[in-house]
């Protein structure tokens, strides 16, 4: 059966995938909403009996992790180009400033996307690395919902950089969903944060990841693979039943190996003990975070007596988004574990956006006639998989 597609208000792609979608031709992958959700919980249920002690679990984690990698086939050392960042068209808003920058990931390839910070930055900072959902448009980093939560973490204190997926915005090298795409995004995610820490006035000791939808499992990915991340919000994305629905997700077999079978909430679980905030409604395949996800994720932070690290805010009458009230829980909660000072956006006790400038798409545009792409990019789908497969 075919996913029923809806554009949400924030811009969003919402593809629920009406039954499970086993596919013959790739009986490795878990992909779209795979298992029944009763099957699914008792599954999530019965691997957690498979455990019992902090280093029962870390012996799966290791397993899981190494899974992740292989399914992904990403090396130990990826060959990254050197950054080279570019950087251009600094504009000064109330608080905070926006840069637009492009830096090479692997050789040809580069990451495009928008550095926030704060007005008044000295000393070290907190970073915040924004991956974003799927969206009609083809501009998640410069749709209004994701330059609010840039603007306000930059207002609170943080560096933030919000960057492109494959196929998205200036990053046009490819189209989205090559076969790949999971391993050259994850590829990404990795150089993002590298750049992040690149940064003189960056805190690598404070860094946090925030994302929703498909940016939500680049969120909880990068987590697990990257101990440099301290602290991460998934959004709307944790789930036992729903593998992703696109190739950059689901499209390599990294839930199902010959050793084991995992799924989504199981590689957030990765994080523990570091904080996590799982954001969740009741409109999409998160609908059930509160009595079977997070459950399960408690019980792994319990193993490290680190329960009160974990947090679920669901909002069930709410959709698949990164809307007001997932910014306003997400703030409090990177407000708490990063140092930031939330009484900068703070009106009558609540987050103030107002204050924010939401710029053109033009303006957030990287490449332009006055700030070419470089002349070494390669180009084309068929150039780029060769690339990544190297």
């Amino acid at each position: 059966m075919k996913p029923l597609v809806t554009v949400l208000a924030g811009g969003l792609l919402f593809a629920q995938t009406l039954l499970a979608q086993p596919n013959p031709a790739r009986p490795d992958l878990r992909q779209g909403a795979y298992f029944p959700e009763a099957e699914a919980a008792q599954r999530l249920a019965d691997t957690a009996k498979t455990y019992a002690t902090r280093q029962d679990w870390e012996k799966r984690t290791a397993l899981i992790r190494a899974g992740i990698r292989a399914g992904m086939e990403l090396p130990e050392k990826p060959q990254f180009a050197p950054l080279q960042p570019m950087r251009h068209s600094a504009r000064q808003m109330k608080g905070y400033v926006v840069e637009n920058v492009a830096f090479e990931s692997l050789p040809g390839i580069f990451v495009t996307g928008n550095l926030y910070y704060p007005t008044d930055l000295t000393g070290r900072q907190p970073a915040i690395l924004c991956p974003h959902g799927h969206s009609p448009s083809g501009e998640g980093r410069k749709l209004e919902t994701a330059q609010q939560r840039c603007a306000t973490l930059a207002r609170m204190g943080a560096v933030v950089f919000a960057y492109d997926m494959i196929g998205y915005g200036d990053m046009t090298q490819c189209d989205h969903k090559l076969p790949k795409a999971l391993k050259l995004q994850t590829l990404n995610s990795i150089r993002a944060l590298d750049f992040l820490l690149s940064l003189p006035n960056v805190d690598p000791k404070r860094v946090a990841v925030t994302g929703e939808s498909g940016g939500g499992t680049q969120t909880f990915l990068l987590t697990a693979l990257d101990p440099r991340v301290t602290v991460s919000v998934p959004v709307v994305m944790v789930s036992a039943h729903f593998f992703g629905g696109c190739t950059c997700e689901s499209g390599m077999s990294i839930h199902k190996r010959t050793t084991h079978e995992t799924n989504n909430a199981e590689l957030a679980a990765l994080a523990a003990p570091r904080p996590m905030l799982m954001l969740s409604d009741g409109k999409d395949w998160t609908h059930n975070t509160p009595s079977v996800e997070f459950p399960y994720v408690q019980g792994v932070y319990g193993l490290y007596n680190a329960k009160d690290k974990v947090a679920n805010v669901h909002l069930a009458g709410e959709g698949h988004d990164y809307g007001p009230s997932k910014r306003t829980a997400a703030y409090r909660f990177l407000a708490q574990h990063l140092g930031l000072d939330l009484g900068k956006v703070l009106k009558d006790g609540n987050p103030d956006e107002s204050p924010n400038t939401i710029l053109d798409r033009d303006a957030l545009r990287v490449f332009t006639p006055e700030h070419p792409r470089p002349a070494r990019a390669v180009q084309g789908n068929e150039v780029v998989s060769a690339l990544i497969d190297n």
